[in-house]
């Protein structure tokens, strides 16, 4: 039996969340175009008769500028240290460039293995692979590289080998029957983030947070999800509940049934859009809507 703890690094939109969903096989991390989706680590668990695999889902590297920002880069951070391999997952289909190496030998300077996922071969000119590779060695990266695509399955079994022969020896760490360490209402305030960030797009920044007021599920077997969504501007609220609330009743749609997914059950959802000016600059607000570092 092998078993251990995988972080899984890289730059924003490099598609970690997708590439994790896929492994472990269950949606544990949201996703969406726009970079600084995860704001968390999000541990994701496959296990198997001889292995278990712990993945740990980090935000993706971005030039801070904000507070949130800056907690999100030390969540990041802290994920790279203490587990027993790093994933750095890079996106193909964007090339390589110094910069990508650098971040690369950044965290092989740890001292922890470390493999490299590299994703999106489904969407690039396959000539391109080799000679990324090529490039990578020459640049000092001799750590194996597997050439991936999480949309369609390519190599992912492969991966999965890879990961686990690299875990060391030693007894499951986490019940075989559990996923992720989140708990529902962490997803469902994830779930409507994410059907947010896919409607609105560009519309609205990232200066959205979701949370969950109540959580409760009655006698007749329906759950009762009461939220409030917080944005930055009143403008972005407009955006948000749209014309006669036609579009906060769509994305409010979505994620109901979404959710009805997840929890295996109706749902009766209630959402309201409340405005808190430049609240990731504002580390009280950071620290209540759940994105404040954790200690080491």
């Amino acid at each position: 039996m092998r078993s251990g703890f995988i972080a899984v690094i890289g730059k924003a939109n490099a598609g970690k969340s997708t590439l994790i969903n896929v492994l472990v096989g269950e949606k544990i991390s949201i996703v969406s175009p726009k970079p600084q989706t995860t704001r968390d680590a999000v541990l994701g668990i496959l296990t198997r008769e001889d292995y278990q695999l712990v993945f740990v889902d980090t935000p993706g590297i971005y030039k801070s500028s904000t507070y949130l920002t800056d907690v999100m880069m030390k969540t990041t951070e802290t994920a790279a240290k203490g587990v027993d391999l790093i994933m750095f997952v890079h996106d193909g289909h964007a090339g390589v460039a110094e910069g990508d190496v650098a971040l690369m030998k950044k965290y092989m300077s740890l001292g922890i293995p470390m493999i490299i996922a590299y994703t999106k071969t489904d969407i690039m000119p396959r000539e391109n692979i080799p000679a990324d590779v090529k490039k990578l060695y020459e640049a000092g990266i001799d750590c194996d590289v597997f050439p991936v695509s999480a949309r369609r399955g390519t190599n992912i079994k492969k991966l999965v080998q890879a990961l686990a022969e690299r875990m060391p020896e030693g007894e499951k760490v986490i019940a075989e029957d559990i996923v992720s360490d989140r708990s529902e209402k962490f997803m469902l305030a994830e779930i409507m983030r994410e059907k947010i960030l896919l409607k609105f797009d560009k519309e609205v920044p990232h200066g959205i947070a979701v949370v969950i007021n109540q959580f409760k599920l009655g006698d007749n077997g329906v759950y009762d999800v009461n939220l409030d969504i917080i944005c930055e501007k009143p403008s972005h609220k407009a955006i948000l509940i749209g014309k006669q609330g036609a579009a906060i009743k769509e994305v409010s749609s979505f994620a109901r049934k979404d959710m009805e997914k997840f929890l295996g059950a109706k749902v009766f959802l209630t959402t309201y859009v409340k405005v808190k000016e430049d609240w990731r600059d504002r580390p009280g607000l950071v620290r209540d809507y759940g994105y404040e570092v954790k200690k080491d």
